[in-house]
């Protein structure tokens, strides 16, 4: 898509998980549970015209992929499941220029009464 990024995003929001990523012996045995909102910068300008189904991103298969980035590989810190989250959004999808992932982690190690530890990543593909 030769033309200048026009800020179109797919976004998906609030997707739940339940993984054995961690540093504590508790999070790998046990596990818990994350929740990932992402946001896919995608030029939407021939779907949006055409009405046609073949013309943009799957926001299922981008669920697909996400998923399959979770649970694929364990890893000790959030920032690397988030990178991994990033890799395969690029590897599988060509369409996507960039990609700004929050992981969150609500029942993370830290004496917290409320709330949630979270990081976000947002990345762009190399040219």
């Amino acid at each position: 898509m030769g033309k200048k990024f026009s800020g179109d995003r797919i976004i998906l929001k609030d997707l739940g998980f339940y993984g054995y990523h961690g540093l504590m012996h508790e999070e790998m045995k046990l596990g818990q549970r994350f929740f990932i909102d992402l946001k896919c910068g995608v030029d939407l300008s021939a779907p949006a015209s055409t009405d046609q189904v073949s013309q943009t991103v799957s926001y299922a298969e981008i669920y697909d992929a996400v998923k399959f980035a979770f649970e694929n590989k364990r890893m000790h810190l959030i920032e690397a499941v988030a990178q991994n989250i990033v890799d395969g959004l690029f590897n599988t999808f060509p369409e996507v220029q960039w990609v700004k992932v929050r992981v969150r982690k609500p029942e993370a190690p830290i004496a917290m009464v409320r709330g949630e530890a979270a990081i976000e990543l947002r990345r762009h593909r190399s040219s």
